[in-house]
């Protein structure tokens, strides 16, 4: 009998290369066109017309008032009606089940990195479209705010199939951030609060490498959104290779220092970077969002499917 040891983690999966964003048609529709089909094939048929664990079921918006019948919620009392009528009147709920949802997409230059099969960069865009098949159809709605941490773009959040093509265009084709200039998380998720949006989702797609300085902002959005966290990370951001003297380059400040990688940095490296994940990962439960990680040397689709099908397993062991 052969032992087979611990189990094998997924082989990694390339997603299409987007060239850092300089990539034209015809190749960024080919590009596009083959994302598109590698995640309809790998999640259509396990998470279609479901979706659980990615976005919430179905809201509700105030309706028309009538008047009170015990075992009314309280909380729903229309007091404005109540006063006009002398008589009690609670707001009817309506179901909203036309979901907005918003991307803030971090495409500093910490992104422009790879080491295995893909840089986490065309990772990103992979998640992004990912998250828009997910969500797409039904008159949902999705709209990106994309950082560099020189510049902001908007998509505004619209539904059908030509928008998401162009909100995942966008994405792909964001030009590099120059060098020396840093990531701004904090204001990228911040520019989701203006102006006020009904309650939808928020997915924020980063490698959360910088400071930690977006928890303010973050804990605003998901006061009154759904949020999820898609953490996106290369083997290099939590271990270094042993390979001896090397020259290494911070992506966002540009600045380059001569190192020699022996055991004992690559211990205190290993070291602080598992308590920088791990503080990420605290200020993010801290504000009542999920994460979701996803690695350039890892199975990319399958991360997603075994996130969800946890979600699920999570809800149905809520609702027993």
């Amino acid at each position: 009998m052969t032992d087979t040891g611990p189990a094998a983690k997924p082989a990694a999966i390339r997603p299409p290369s987007f060239n850092r964003g300089q990539i034209d048609d015809p190749k960024l529709s080919a590009a596009l066109r083959t994302l598109e089909l590698t995640v309809k094939r790998k999640l259509d048929g396990v998470l279609h017309g479901d979706h659980l664990g990615l976005i919430p079921g179905p809201g509700t918006e105030p309706g028309e008032s009538r008047e009170y019948q015990p075992g009314d919620d309280v909380r729903r009392m229309d007091w404005a009606v109540t006063a006009r009528t002398a008589h009690p009147h609670v707001r009817q709920m309506i179901a909203d089940r036309e979901l907005e949802t918003w991307l803030v997409v971090d495409m500093s230059a910490s992104l422009d990195f790879g080491t295995t099969v893909c840089e986490k960069r065309d990772l990103a865009v992979a998640a992004a479209a990912a998250i828009t098949y997910l969500n797409s159809g039904g008159g949902n709605r999705l709209g990106a705010i994309v950082s560099t941490g020189a510049t902001i773009t908007r998509v505004p959040a619209r539904s059908g199939r030509q928008h998401e093509q162009t909100l995942l265009r966008t994405i792909a084709t964001t030009p590099r951030a120059p060098v020396g200039v840093r990531g701004d998380l904090a204001t990228a998720i911040d520019a989701l609060r203006r102006p006020e949006r009904r309650r939808g989702m928020a997915v924020i797609i980063s490698d959360f490498l910088g400071p930690i300085n977006w928890m303010r902002p973050l804990r605003a959005i998901a006061a009154r959104h759904e949020v999820l966290a898609i953490e996106v990370l290369d083997p290099r951001d939590v271990e270094l290779p042993d390979v001896g003297d090397v020259v290494l380059q911070d992506a966002e400040s540009g600045v380059t220092r001569e190192f020699t990688i022996d055991a004992q940095l690559r211990d205190d490296f290993a070291k602080a970077a598992a308590a920088h994940r791990a503080e990420v990962a605290c200020t993010i439960r801290s504000c009542g969002a999920p994460m979701m990680t996803l690695r350039t040397d890892r199975d990319w689709i399958a991360d997603i499917v075994r996130f969800v099908e946890s979600r699920r397993r999570g809800a149905l062991a809520g609702r027993q």
